[in-house]
């Protein structure tokens, strides 16, 4: 973990609060986009093969801004095709989520923090996420 840390925050640059020795990270970019395209030429395009199945380690995640639309969200989500993986509970690190699979089987989770607050332009704030004025800067320095 701290060799993946170091990476994306001195390699790359993403801001985040986290440190040496913590076992998580939360990493601001600048933006993200959700592309999708089909596994097949996707991995076509990667070189691999498509073949195989299993959890692959990652999971996307929607942040929301109620717990009930956490409950919401995933409802949505299963009428529109998802499965559902782990039903809305109080999660252990004190918020809200469950988790659902979209229709290639990637885990998507949908949570909830009670001291999460998103700005003006959606981005995410608050709690253990830190604020936008009191991120690490690229050399771990918090400003």
């Amino acid at each position: 973990m701290d060799a993946a840390i170091s990476f994306y925050r001195e390699g790359l640059g993403f801001r985040t609060s986290a440190k040496s020795g913590d076992d998580w990270a939360i990493f601001h970019t600048s933006g993200s986009r959700l592309a999708l395209y089909s596994k097949e030429k996707l991995a076509e395009d990667i070189g691999i093969s498509a073949a195989g199945a299993g959890f692959g380690g990652i999971t996307l995640a929607h942040n929301v801004d109620t717990r009930d639309e956490v409950d919401k969200f995933i409802e949505h989500a299963v009428c529109a095709g998802a499965t559902l993986l782990k039903a809305a509970q109080p999660a252990e690190w004190g918020g809200y989520s469950g988790y659902f699979a979209d229709l290639d089987g990637y885990p998507w989770e949908v949570a909830w923090g009670e001291d999460w607050e998103f700005d003006e332009q959606g981005i995410l704030w608050g709690g253990s996420l830190g604020n936008q004025h009191s991120e690490q800067d690229v050399h771990g320095n918090t400003h």
